[in-house]
């Protein structure tokens, strides 16, 4: 009985041995076929060669672009758009796709603005003579000099000066007849500017002088020197320019896009390359309402105090002004590294929520004003939406290859099912090998595309399954004289190849 019992156990323990071995090792190739499909379903390919086809990241064999995930196969069973990007975790990280969740935000744009500093033009002032005559002595020599108010800047010689006072002693003999007469002599003295202290002392001396003092009516700095000693000067003729620069103007050029966000009153700071590290401010106090036809730009006034004579005329400033855009608060604002544009289309692409893999798809937005590096979104979405701020370049190419809508394409295309690619080595040596391979290759019925890489020997074929196969094409390229992984050319053929072409050692 104890013999028996012994039997029974070894034969339940060899029992569960063998239900161990059978269902444990079929349990281990279903994962390892399960982790083996899933590591074969993404595809890599080139977004300017579709052609290229690998199951790894890499650069593209033809143009060394960066390779991009073509389609992933996800464990999730959701239910996905069919016209959205599904990626695995792995693809995202490599491409370096990022996101941002949509937010509400005040705009400001920040305009800059670059300009000249010029005189207050309010504050120009001609010095001129008031009589015709010669110049005898220029108190004022050279350009930039301060000229104070009433000071003598030049002493004139004038004829018509020394005959006026000769009528007023002449007038003043007949002022107890003529006293109309005496009183007009005095009027044309003070027209040309002798002050009545003059004129009474001409009268009481008798004397008389050809020669008169020119005065200053304004100060300010000297801009432009007209005459020279000794210049005949007609009466009213301008002798000097003068600008008060007590107070000066910040013209700056906006440009045409620019005009809307700007108004009188806004605040302007701006820095001089002159001055680094100061900062001068202002308000706008006037728009030119006209443009230039070529620049396309409008002048900006910003009017400055400057009583340290700090800012001085054609020095050059940059300016910065921080606008509130007009009837847009509380707007949603997304960066200008999410957007693709296409003619009039603005395009983002929007994570999908919900999903175990990262989903994503295209959506058409109305853009509105441009705040330098982020735009302001009229439609299209809605707050707390997830969008792609980086990589979005890479989504739209996957999509263009699958045919599904993208930046070039808005309606979904169809990509035939028997489109193949396949990669494999032909033996060449030098740029006419290469136009011989690929040339031969395109001759095959159902070969679309055909590149063949001089370096890596290795030919990339773009074909219909339903006409053609590489081994089809390696058969091809073994007669042109070109030997394959699978075909090797006749000696006849090869030796016939120019000096250039022979490959073998």
């Amino acid at each position: 009985m104890k013999t028996k019992y012994i039997l029974y156990g070894l034969i339940l323990a060899a029992g569960i041995f063998l239900g161990w071995l059978f269902f444990g090792s079929h349990s281990k190739h279903e994962n390892s076929e399960h982790v083996h499909t899933e590591s074969e379903a993404q595809i890599w390919t080139c977004s300017m060669h579709p052609q290229i086809r690998q199951d790894h990241p890499g650069k593209c064999p033809i143009c060394a672009m960066d390779l991009i995930p073509l389609k992933t196969q996800g464990t999730s069973t959701e239910n996905i758009d069919p016209d959205a990007i599904q990626m695995s975790e792995e693809a995202v990280a490599l491409a370096n796709i990022q996101t941002t969740i949509v937010s509400r935000s005040n705009p400001v744009k920040d305009v800059r603005l670059y300009g000249i500093i010029k005189p207050d033009e309010r504050l120009l002032r001609s010095l001129v003579s008031h009589v015709s005559g010669r110049i005898e002595t220029l108190a004022v020599n050279f350009t930039g000099e301060t000229v104070r108010e009433g000071q003598v800047i030049a002493k004139i010689y004038s004829p018509d000066l020394l005959n006026a006072q000769q009528e007023l002693l002449e007038a003043k003999k007949l002022e107890a007849t003529q006293p109309a007469l005496l009183n007009a002599a005095r009027e044309k003295l003070r027209f040309w500017k002798l002050s009545d202290n003059q004129i009474a002392e001409i009268e009481q001396t008798g004397k008389t002088s050809p020669i008169t003092n020119i005065l200053a009516n304004a100060s300010g700095i000297v801009i432009d020197k007209k005459v020279e000693q000794g210049d005949y000067v007609n009466q009213g003729g301008v002798l000097f320019d003068l600008a008060d620069l007590s107070s000066v103007w910040a013209m700056f050029d906006a440009y045409e896009p620019d005009l809307p966000y700007l108004k009188i009153g806004d605040k302007v700071e701006y820095t001089l390359q002159t001055l680094p590290g100061k900062t001068f401010s202002g308000k706008i106090s006037f728009i030119d309402p006209i443009l230039d036809k070529t620049t396309r730009t409008a002048k900006v006034r910003v009017e400055t105090a400057n009583p340290r004579m700090e800012l001085k005329p054609e020095m050059y400033a940059n300016a910065l002004v921080k606008t509130t855009l007009k009837h847009q608060g509380n707007e949603i604002v997304i960066p200008k590294t999410a957007l693709l544009w296409t003619g009039k289309r603005s395009i983002v692409y929007v994570k999908q929520p919900d999903t175990d893999l990262p989903v994503f798809k295209l959506r058409e937005i109305e853009l509105g004003a441009s705040l330098g590096n982020e735009y302001v979104v009229l439609s299209g979405l809605s707050d707390d939406e997830e969008i792609v701020t980086n990589g979005a370049f890479v989504i739209d190419a996957s999509a263009q290859l699958e045919g599904k809508p993208s930046m070039m394409n808005s309606t979904k295309q169809n990509v035939s099912a028997t489109n193949k690619q396949a990669i494999f080595t032909v033996q060449g040596l030098c740029e006419m090998c290469k136009d011989r391979i690929e040339k031969t290759a395109k001759t095959v019925t159902g070969v679309s595309s055909a590149v063949w890489d001089i370096k890596t020997k290795q030919l990339h074929l773009q074909y219909d399954s339903e006409l053609t196969s590489p081994d089809a094409v390696a058969k091809a390229l073994a007669k042109a004289g070109h030997d394959t992984e699978k075909y090797k050319t006749s000696d006849e053929v090869y030796n016939a190849l120019p000096a250039c072409c022979k490959y073998r050692k």
